[in-house]
């Protein structure tokens, strides 16, 4: 797979704006709306921007703490799998191989997980139907552990008083499975009940789409390139 042969349809960017960190290639940090896009590329320093008319608008720049700097982006995925699966195969097609997930998601512990604190995101149910055009229903969608820690050790960093780590759910629809849309409104309620009985923290309606293409393309790439092979590692905090 090489990065320079794709074309992307969804975004004005080539293999050269990818390109950083190394053979690692930029972090891209990846938020559903371009709004939210561009409030992170804020943090950046020699900010640039890629702009597309489908407003999957590609920020880039540097973070940089003390002696580090770290070459990053940021890009709207859109809502739901659908369209993640269209941007983060695009991204990796182009050589992206670290991706984290920023969004909101609804807990499904307010007992214990109140508004206004992080889920980390170690595995997603796949209550959608885009990764099973991937994988049988049987393999779990699951983040990187690298991923997982990085963002465990960030919020001890930062003070995060209150951060949740374990299992979340993404679904395809937000208003049949927890608004009361639609006639299937007691059996939606049943199966969102079962998610909070199993231990499921929150839900949201990207994370298992972008878990389970780090999975096949980490498993493509290892096919291709043996042992020396860079994995594609992704993450969610939400």
């Amino acid at each position: 797979m090489n990065p320079r042969d794709f074309t992307p349809h969804h975004m004005n960017i080539t293999a050269d704006d990818i390109a950083g960190n190394g053979e690692v290639g930029r972090y891209i940090i990846l938020p559903g709306s371009d709004g939210r896009a561009a409030a992170i590329s804020e943090h950046f320093t020699n900010r640039g921007v890629r702009e597309h008319s489908r407003r999957h608008n590609f920020y880039f720049g540097t973070l940089v703490t003390g002696d580090s700097r770290i070459e990053v982006a940021t890009v709207a995925t859109g809502m739901g799998c659908p369209s993640v699966d269209i941007i983060v195969n695009e991204l990796v097609r182009l050589g992206a191989r670290r991706l984290l997930r920023v969004g909101t998601s609804g807990s499904l512990q307010p007992g214990r997980i109140p508004i206004g604190s992080i889920v980390i995101a170690t595995a997603a149910a796949r209550d959608e139907g885009t990764t099973r055009h991937y994988m049988p229903m049987e393999v779990p969608a699951v983040a990187s552990v690298e991923m997982v820690r990085a963002a465990q050790r960030a919020c001890a960093v930062c003070g995060v008083e209150r951060s949740f780590t374990g299992i979340v759910h993404t679904k395809d629809s937000l208003f049949a499975r927890e608004l009361d849309a639609g006639p299937r409104t007691v059996e939606n309620e049943r199966f969102m009940k079962l998610m909070t009985q199993s231990g499921v923290l929150a839900s949201e309606m990207e994370a298992a789409m972008l878990f389970t293409l780090a999975q096949v393309y980490t498993q493509e790439l290892l096919g291709d390139d043996g042992p020396s092979a860079i994995s594609v590692e992704a993450g969610a905090v939400l």
